[in-house]
């Protein structure tokens, strides 16, 4: 006879211990405990910031079965799929919609499991005790962003509804080396891949990978202060500090890939991304002076060669970003899920789902005709 099912909230992950919170979260390092843990800690992502935790965790009996990471939301900043327009109609009708609940890794465009359960029907489950805490909380919405594959179907059986995005991955075919990547191009974007990278050599750039133990503290001030100045000519203050950065390099330092740009020995310009498993993840980069090509480089090109060299499986190049494509990018359909209390905006964004949905698989296979890949026989 199976225990019984119960299902609360906690206000922080470390209330759970990490072995058993990390063995629902499947090796995907942004739903790890670590990594939350540091997103908590250095207090990036609290209430004072708009990102109050509000962890649901399902046990059957005295074993953790299910977890979902939640946030109470103020704003819609640091998502990357966005609901002003929503936030907009809500308004006018003298709705309120902050805060709403949202179930996503913070300031991170990245896919990873949201329902962290071993079963469909557990998942369905947490999916379900998100409304239901929903209800009780009075809040206008439910959105989780970029769920994993297995999500999709228990957040569609709880009721929520799809909302399609795109991203640009990269997939390495078995690459013995950058050059038999490059083979593969068409003429003319692999033209443009060596007139961009010889430019950046002609500028007498050249390039070092740390990963790992390799990674010290020297290396991640350079990274942040390169962070922190992208953010500062954009006039806004960064999302994450320096002391969260410390804290994943000590708990999770295997992670951390940097390439460091550098011109006769003179640091210039840094990428931080995160590895795990057979799949590498573009996070952040910045850059001292601007060199023409060189975000490119640093942010894709390096990242591409170095998962051929260490035979990585894919490298999630981020948010947005058509220019990827001719890096060798590609389309990548991405997905998040929505739950609506009021029935009459439930309906009105239902029916504009379906139109954009449409559209976005129009624009999906308008991006896949222009593929930078040579056609295949």
């Amino acid at each position: 006879m199976s225990s019984k099912v119960e299902i609360h909230v906690v206000d922080s992950i470390s209330e759970v211990p990490a072995d058993q919170w990390n063995v629902l979260a499947d090796g995907n390092p942004f739903a790890q405990h670590e990594f939350l843990s540091a997103m908590h800690d250095t207090e990036c992502a609290s209430a004072a910031t708009g990102w109050r935790p509000y962890y649901l965790l399902m046990r059957r009996g005295h074993e953790l079965a299910g977890a979902m990471p939640l946030y109470l939301k103020s704003h819609s900043r640091g998502e990357y799929v966005f609901d002003h327009a929503w936030a907009d109609a809500f308004q006018r009708h003298g709705l309120r919609y902050y805060p709403k609940l949202l179930s996503a890794v913070p300031f991170s465009p990245v896919t990873g499991p949201r329902l962290l359960a071993a079963s469909h029907a557990d998942r369905v489950m947490l999916a379900r005790g998100a409304v239901e805490l929903a209800k009780q909380l009075n809040v206008s919405s439910i959105h989780v962003l970029f769920p994993h594959e297995a999500d999709l179907q228990a957040l569609t059986d709880a009721g929520y509804m799809l909302r399609e995005g795109v991203q640009f991955h990269w997939e390495n075919f078995g690459y013995e080396s950058f050059d038999e990547f490059l083979s593969k191009m068409s003429h003319d974007k692999r033209k443009k891949v060596k007139q961009d990278r010889r430019r950046v050599a002609d500028a007498g750039v050249t390039f070092r990978w740390l990963h790992g133990a390799d990674v010290n503290a020297d290396a991640l001030d350079f990274f942040y202060e390169c962070y922190e100045n992208t953010y500062r000519e954009h006039w806004n203050p960064p999302y994450l500090s320096r002391e969260f950065f410390d804290q994943i390099h000590a708990t999770m330092p295997d992670a951390i890939m940097l390439v460091i740009a550098e011109v006769g020995g003179k640091r210039l310009a840094c990428a931080l991304n995160i590895v795990a498993g057979n799949t590498m993840y573009g996070r952040y980069w910045g850059t001292k002076e601007f060199v023409s090509g060189l975000h490119f480089e640093t942010c894709y090109m390096q990242g591409i060669e170095y998962c051929i060299v260490n035979r990585l499986a894919s490298f999630e190049g981020g948010a947005q970003g058509v220019h990827k494509m001719s890096r060798g990018l590609l389309p990548t359909a991405t997905w998040s899920a929505h739950w609506i209390a009021d029935s009459r905006f439930a309906h009105a964004i239902s029916e504009f789902l379906d139109r954009e949905t449409a559209a976005m698989d129009e624009h999906i296979d308008e991006l896949e005709a222009h593929t930078p890949f040579k056609r295949r026989s």
